[in-house]
């Protein structure tokens, strides 16, 4: 297996679930980024400890407040949700991850003349089945509160524009300031490097997350959970993941990425630096 450099890059960040329990993917790739963030109750509720009131968060307001955070305060363009049955792409039965509408920008096959290929900044609400092929979590549905077949998934992209240390800012900002999760339930992880594919460590993800966490919250991780692939051959990368700890007031780190239904990964921000 040979991993080289690639000349484009990306970023992925895929929240899945509502605050209760977070989970999926965030990607990054060095000139192209997309975060994406999936849902799946229809409301939860989150304590606001400035005003010491409990405040409900329907479905839309947790939409409307990703899309306006990135759109208003970040400079991204909204693009709608495509087909859950994809119009132009045979390599696959169904819309399964946000960044699906936008792989002719990943591969280099984006028609220069098209409005995607004037994007730099996106943010979008992508409706996703998984029930089957390589992102397939049919087998998980009904063994935990987390996995569906059907979900929306929020993203935001980010193409030949800012990298690692905005998109882990911006992914900060927003979990702790404008959706007021605590800071100290949080956890991140970074890509801890692979000898048999050559890479080295992401040292640089792991310095950026030390401005807002303690060394012991973040988390080195293997290639199985930290780096990012969108197959066999094709664009790659490591990744970097926020976990949230459902109970809080204690030390989770030895069960971050551990299946702990109480520790759930909640953000994935994948550096797409590689080609395969």
């Amino acid at each position: 297996m040979r991993v080289q450099k690639s000349r484009r890059g990306s970023i992925m960040l895929v929240l899945a679930s509502s605050f209760t329990s977070f989970a999926r993917a965030f990607t990054v790739v060095q000139k192209q980024q997309q975060r994406a963030f999936a849902f799946r109750s229809s409301a939860t509720t989150l304590f606001d400890e400035a005003s010491s009131e409990v405040k409900f968060w329907s479905t839309d307001a947790v939409r409307t407040t990703f899309r306006e955070y990135f759109e208003k305060d970040n400079g991204h363009s909204f693009v709608p949700s495509s087909a859950c049955a994809p119009l132009n792409d045979p390599t696959l039965l169904f819309t399964n991850a946000g960044m699906n509408q936008f792989k002719p920008i990943f591969l280099g096959t984006v028609d220069p003349n098209s409005p995607m290929n004037a994007l730099e900044r996106a943010v979008n609400s992508q409706k996703c089945i998984r029930a089957g092929g390589k992102h397939n979590d049919l087998e998980d549905v009904g063994k935990d509160t987390y996995h569906h077949t059907f979900f929306e998934m929020l993203g935001t992209w980010s193409f030949g524009d800012y990298f690692k240390e905005e998109a882990i800012d911006m992914a900060w900002e927003l979990l702790t300031k404008v959706y007021k999760l605590e800071p100290d339930r949080l956890y991140a992880t970074y890509f801890e490097g692979d000898e048999g594919l050559g890479l080295e460590p992401d040292l640089e993800a792991k310095e950026f997350w030390l401005k807002y966490l303690p060394e012991n919250r973040v988390i080195a991780s293997n290639a199985k959970d930290n780096f990012w692939e969108m197959g066999d051959q094709g664009p790659c990368g490591p990744c970097t993941e926020i976990h949230y700890d459902r109970i809080g007031g204690r030390d989770a780190s030895s069960i971050v990425n551990q299946d702990d239904p109480n520790v759930l990964e909640i953000w994935n921000i994948v550096f797409i630096q590689f080609n395969r």
